[in-house]
């Protein structure tokens, strides 16, 4: 079936006639109904604190970003639907700049999370080569943290402020845990946690391994980015040379795609963009490195904490200081 035949499917009453489409559009309208009602009526489970906090830093984060690319992703759906005609090529347009770094980007947050295991290995490290002097966990951890790398610095110094304001040790660390939200850190806190309870040995070797495997995790994911890398740039390639022959084609060659005008043109061009939809998303699911769950992660909420920051010569963290807040007592950790 050509493009010239799809204009005259809406005369000839059969899938893609206008009351089989209405019929469809009410179906679906009804059934999401029904289903939103049922939803309503049953509820849905109660989620635990620390998952209601993600999810409202999620939706501040989406706030930002919306902000941020919601008004360029507006502008670029207006002159595509302008430059076309195409309400379904601008609101696609529209929703592919919107969407542009969750489906194609992903290399920033990768080499993030690179930094950030890497940083608890050398601080692992660090940690351990202090304590080999006879040193006790409470004093290793400040003279430790003093060259960290920045990306865990404010994490270690929020943990040496809660040590000096009296905070257990094992509640200041999961804390800390809670506050990298990395399952990786998750393990060597969990270590540090056992040991600050029952005092045993072989922390130092325990550590060393620990940092072992983190070094490990390093080097895996920094060959499958490398191996990823031209593969992302390809699709996005395919992307930017696709979309540019479409455009090119509405404007300059408007004849040869004048049935996507009609109704039906449109519904068509509403299933290539899903299919297209589709594709990217199946490639961003496939270029995504799946990463253990935390298990370090506690049923109570808790209060961040927020290192002040050194205005002065004679700033200092100091308990009782500006900023200090009141944390709980209650480590609640799930075994």
């Amino acid at each position: 079936m050509n493009l010239d035949s799809l204009g005259s499917l809406g005369s000839m009453g059969g899938l893609f006639s206008t009351t089989v489409l209405y019929a469809l559009g009410c179906g679906v309208a009804a059934g999401g109904g029904l289903a939103l009602l049922i939803l309503a009526i049953r509820g849905l489970p109660a989620k635990p604190d620390h998952e209601k906090q993600k999810a409202d830093q999620r939706a501040a984060e989406l706030i930002r970003f919306a902000g941020q690319r919601g008004s360029l992703a507006a502008i670029i759906g207006l002159a595509v639907l302008l430059l076309t005609r195409w309400a379904v090529a601008g609101i696609a347009a529209g929703v592919l700049v919107f969407f542009w770094d969750r489906l194609f980007g992903g290399a920033a947050e990768e080499r993030a999370a690179m930094k950030r295991v890497e940083a608890l290995a050398s601080w692992t490290e660090s940690l351990r080569d202090t304590i080999a002097g006879a040193v006790g966990l409470e004093q290793a951890i400040p003279a430790s943290g003093r060259a960290a790398a920045p990306v865990l610095r404010p994490h270690l110094d929020a943990l040496v402020d809660r040590l000096r304001a009296r905070t257990p040790l094992p509640d200041a660390l999961q804390q800390l845990a809670d506050e990298i939200d990395d399952a990786s850190a998750d393990i060597i806190v969990a270590a540090l946690i056992l040991n600050a309870r029952l005092r045993g040995p072989g922390l130092r070797q325990v550590l060393g391994a620990l940092a072992k495997s983190a070094r490990e995790e390093v080097d895996m994911r920094q060959r499958v980015m490398a191996q990823r890398a031209s593969t992302r740039r390809s699709v996005q390639i395919v992307v930017a040379v696709s979309v540019a022959f479409v455009l090119g084609l509405a404007v300059f060659n408007r004849d040869f795609v004048a049935p996507y005008g009609t109704a039906v043109g449109q519904l068509v061009l509403a299933l290539v963009c899903g299919l297209f939809a589709l594709g990217f998303w199946w490639l961003r699911k496939l270029s995504t490195i799946e990463t253990p769950e935390r298990f370090l992660v506690r049923d109570q909420s808790s209060v961040q904490f927020v290192r002040p920051p050194r205005t002065g010569p004679g700033a200092s963290g100091a308990p009782g200081g500006p900023g200090q807040q009141t944390l709980p007592t209650e480590e609640g950790a799930r075994r």
